[in-house]
């Protein structure tokens, strides 16, 4: 989370002198299928991005992580993460299922390393509001000032998508300021803060349901008309007017299309059902909320803990001014924007009405 790659962390704990998983074991008196190190405490990258991507951790276990080809090839491949088993609570945690997710999100961003050697603390979370695509660090040789962002399309205006050029020192200011008035904000009016964010999610929970029920209503409409359709086929097939190749071509497409919206319509449905009972978690953001008493420094980890992504858009000209919008997308609500003044009166009055 403080932005360390695995090998940097592997040099970290050689440093330390801290035991690798195989000398551990050895110290430990247990057989290992290793081969003794010929380094003391010598952590390897891999190491290190095993033990990060182990799930375990969290308390949980995982089972069918791999299988044999055949009864044949001993040879294991592993199976995907959404086909694993994984079932909660099985051992007391070494760290929070949060926390896991979050760095396993931030490892599937591969970080280019900067001539200069700097790295910023928004690195992997800064895309382009425009294309979607990432804004890539750029450190400069000569000054830490000149260090900036770039589009990954823009391709030095080859590529499909404009510059969409920050300073690193800009964007600092930019969060520093957003992140200063979003926590006042949070502390100073807790108990408002969860009522928006409950209004605004039931909001999208709404449009969310609304468009899954329809793909539901739709799936079953093509079931029912794949229905009428192959016993058309099979009355065609039946009177001579359809060849018996041609019936268990089209019938073999239409059951397999059949089979495939039944099983998504499943999945549709019990994302449904769990959608009705989902309630606003701001578990997570209430802890880093109340850990922060006064923002001065943004370090990686606290960037990438408070926040899950930045969106820069295109710079605007306007009274001869060069402007350009950020937007700021905090852990477990996204974009929010804190009340002014005016605003701020008209929720507190309508938030003293509900709970009078």
């Amino acid at each position: 989370m403080a932005g360390n790659d695995p090998s940097v962390i592997g040099r970290i704990l050689e440093a330390e002198d801290v035991l690798t998983p195989t000398e551990y074991a050895l110290a430990k008196g247990r057989s290992t299928s290793n081969k003794p190190q010929t380094i003391p405490h010598g952590w390897t990258g891999d190491t290190v991005g095993a033990i990060l991507d182990n799930r375990q951790y969290t308390g949980c276990a995982v089972n069918f992580k791999s299988s044999r080809v055949s009864y044949k090839v001993k040879k294991r491949v592993r199976i995907p993460e959404d086909k694993q088993q994984i079932i909660p609570d099985k051992q007391e945690p070494i760290i929070s299922e949060e926390l896991w997710q979050r760095v396993h999100e931030l490892r599937s961003h591969k970080h280019r390393p900067t001539r200069s050697g700097r790295t910023s603390p928004f690195s992997g979370i800064v895309y382009c509001a425009d294309c979607g695509s990432k804004l890539y660090f750029y450190g400069s040789r000569e000054k830490a000032s000149d260090d900036n962002f770039v589009c990954s399309r823009y391709k030095s205006g080859r590529g499909p998508c404009t510059a969409h050029y920050i300073r690193n020192a800009a964007l600092e200011k930019i969060v520093l300021e957003s992140i200063s008035r979003f926590v006042d904000f949070v502390r100073s009016y807790e108990g408002l803060f969860i009522h928006i964010q409950e209004r605004t999610q039931a909001k999208l929970r709404d449009t969310d349901l609304k468009r899954m029920q329809r793909a539901v209503d739709n799936n079953r409409k093509r079931i029912r008309d794949i229905d009428s359709l192959i016993q058309r086929i099979y009355e065609d097939n039946v009177i001579g007017k359809l060849s018996d190749d041609r019936f268990m071509k089209l019938s073999g497409a239409y059951e397999t299309e059949q089979h495939s919206l039944e099983a998504e319509t499943e999945s549709l449905e019990a994302e449904l059902e769990a959608g009705k009972q989902k309630k606003t978690d701001l578990r997570t953001l209430f802890n880093i909320v109340r850990k922060t008493t006064d923002v001065r420094t943004l370090t990686p980890e606290f960037v990438k803990t408070l926040i899950r992504r930045i969106e820069v858009h295109a710079p605007q000209k306007i009274g001869g001014h060069r402007t350009q919008t950020v937007d700021i997308y905090f852990t477990g609500i996204g974009l929010f924007t804190v009340p002014e003044a005016e605003e701020l009166a008209e929720l507190i009055a309508e938030f003293s009405k509900q709970t009078a």
